[in-house]
């Protein structure tokens, strides 16, 4: 790093921001897997406050989040692709044929780890392209419309989600 910023600090600034995003990211992913595997599995069914969602609900949907990221930042498919129906789109309690919290682990783990590689490649000027679900005439006028600003984001979601099933109690 520090020969690039010698040749070109713009680069290794934005570089820098980056890696940071990316560490947050993953910090904020570790949180909430240290979270998953707290508690036996049959404790997830449970409402994380009375009349709130199921801490299963918020796990799939946090999955469900994270694997729209492969589309949205041109990565590719969804690796779960019915997770949206089940943990998103539909209220919690509005399917009683849910995977299990051991799936929902295994499922959590691949789509991190998916994202991490995805993440770990690429280049400064793909993070600070558009992202898929914006026109380019709408990212002409607000290029902070752009892949870095979707990962701020989705980590800000986790941290709000990853508060919810701190309400759970054992």
């Amino acid at each position: 790093m520090t020969d690039l910023v010698k040749k070109d600090p713009a680069t290794a600034a934005a570089q820098q921001i980056i890696t940071q995003v990316i560490n947050n990211w993953k910090a904020q992913n570790k949180a909430v897997t240290s979270f998953i595997n707290k508690y036996e599995d049959s404790v997830y069914v449970k409402e994380v406050a009375a009349g709130r969602n199921r801490a299963i609900y918020i796990v799939g949907h946090l999955i469900a989040s994270s694997d729209n990221l492969l589309p949205m930042l041109g990565l590719g498919e969804p690796l779960f692709p019915s997770y949206p129906e089940l943990f998103s789109k539909n209220p919690d309690k509005t399917f009683a044929d849910l995977p299990s919290i051991a799936e929902l682990r295994s499922s959590w783990e691949t789509i991190n780890n998916t994202l991490a590689a995805h993440f770990n490649n690429m280049p400064i000027a793909d993070w600070l392209s558009r992202h898929t679900r914006v026109s380019e005439e709408d990212f002409a006028l607000d290029p902070l419309r752009n892949k870095l600003n979707v990962l701020i984001s989705r980590t800000i979601h986790e941290g709000y989600h990853l508060g919810q099933l701190i309400l759970l109690r054992a």
